[in-house]
């Protein structure tokens, strides 16, 4: 085993959240290390609202595509397209991106190390030890360990930093499955470069959804559902066939698991805290997670710092308080969204309805591309209220 370094922060994870937290860090003068185990792109749709672009100064080159409306298609077919007036859903592609994010990182100050996690001990001093394996000169595994005064676990859904430090670290998961399909030109078999095709139908999906999401010269198609014995290759298959996708040429297939809610605890007490799908900061109903991921890695790099300082390990809470202070109204309302009208066709069909009403679309949009729930249009939120509560009712038709 290598002699062991003494960083301020190690971030096991080099994704949005990770990256983002180390660059954060990084720039505060912290001496971080940032371990990513390499050589997998996550299986993602890769949408990203303006905000992030904003907030996290990204530079435009990185999207692959804006799209400028959604099309949601119900369980008997019918089709509701909700334009983006005044905005757009960006595209990125997750191998060139994720990796702009890390380098950035490292620019930023931080070192970068390629490894795989194996083992947090952290005791009663004030340091907790990081141990990885990597690469020796042989091409063999070479075990090496490092000390950190504190620990940001951003190794995703099925986080083994989480397990091992974070009692009922867990949550539910939805198995999302996904094909990379070669774009067909514009227009043929009703494609559209700048549009996200979303279908709300139960033989598709019995409990999320399926989605077309364009990236330029590429597409995204892909299922989620959190039922165990459904067949996710099966429904995108099917899913490729009803949007004219079937003869595309497939470059690759991914899958992966999506958290379903946050963790009720991201912090040990001790030395360490959790930040993206580790603490399980992905959206209900939507999926969305690129965008949470890196607001939760910068809270958690706001925690980290401040615990650096005081060495209290309170402050490690502090990440998930200011995420849930900031985001937890829109996670409670997308959660009761998806528990209310995912449940059955009936209630998918009431739900794509509802779209088409320009209050609910134009509230839509301004939520996703500016991450908040919008307050300043109070006669909107009452007639979309009350619509809904018709809809669910039964008073409006489906049709």
């Amino acid at each position: 085993m290598s002699t062991s370094q003494t960083f301020d922060v190690v971030v096991v994870g080099g994704g949005p959240a990770g990256s983002t937290a180390a660059t954060d860090l990084a720039r505060a003068g912290r001496s971080v290390l940032l371990l990513d185990r390499g050589g997998r792109i996550k299986p993602c749709g890769g949408a990203v609202p303006p905000q992030l672009m904003r907030e996290f100064d990204i530079p435009e080159h990185l999207l692959c595509a804006r799209i400028q409306a959604a099309r949601m298609v119900a369980p008997s077919s019918r089709e509701v397209d909700m334009p983006i007036n005044g905005g757009y859903v960006g595209m990125v592609n997750r191998e060139p991106f994720d990796e702009w994010l890390r380098q950035r990182a490292v620019g930023a100050g931080a070192v970068r190390r390629t490894g795989s996690f194996t083992e947090l001990v952290s005791g009663d001093g004030e340091t907790a030890t990081v141990r990885y394996e990597s690469a020796a000169a042989d091409g063999g595994p070479e075990l090496q360990e490092v000390l950190a005064k504190c620990v940001i676990g951003a190794d995703g859904a099925r986080s083994r930093v989480a397990r091992q430090a974070i009692p009922r670290a867990e949550v539910p998961c939805v198995s999302a499955y996904h094909e990379i399909v070669e774009s067909p030109a514009d227009g043929q078999g009703g494609f559209d470069p700048v549009r996200c095709d979303v279908y709300y139908q139960g033989r598709i999906s019995p409990d999320f959804y399926g989605w077309v999401f364009p990236h330029g010269e590429t597409t995204s198609v892909g299922v989620g559902t959190a039922k165990h014995g459904v067949s996710l290759k099966s429904a995108v298959r099917e899913l490729r066939q009803a949007a004219g996708l079937a003869e595309c040429r497939t470059i690759r297939c991914e899958g992966a698991p999506i958290p379903l809610h946050p963790l009720p605890r991201w912090d040990d007490g001790r030395h360490l805290v959790l930040a993206g799908d580790a603490a399980g900061v992905v959206a209900p109903a939507s999926g969305e997670g690129i965008y949470y991921a890196m607001a939760g890695g910068r809270f958690a790099a706001e925690a980290a710092d401040r615990f650096c300082d005081t060495g209290h390990p309170r402050c490690l809470g502090l990440a998930r308080k200011r995420f849930m202070k900031a985001h937890g109204r829109v996670f409670w309302a997308l959660g009761l969204m998806q528990r209310v009208f995912y449940r059955n066709d009936r209630l998918r069909e009431r739900f794509v309805s509802m779209c088409r009403d320009p209050d609910v679309q134009q509230l839509t949009w301004d939520a996703y591309m500016n991450k908040r729930l919008v307050r300043a249009r109070p006669a909107a939120h009452a007639r979309v209220f009350f619509k809904d509560l018709a809809h669910l009712l039964g008073f409006v038709s489906a049709k």
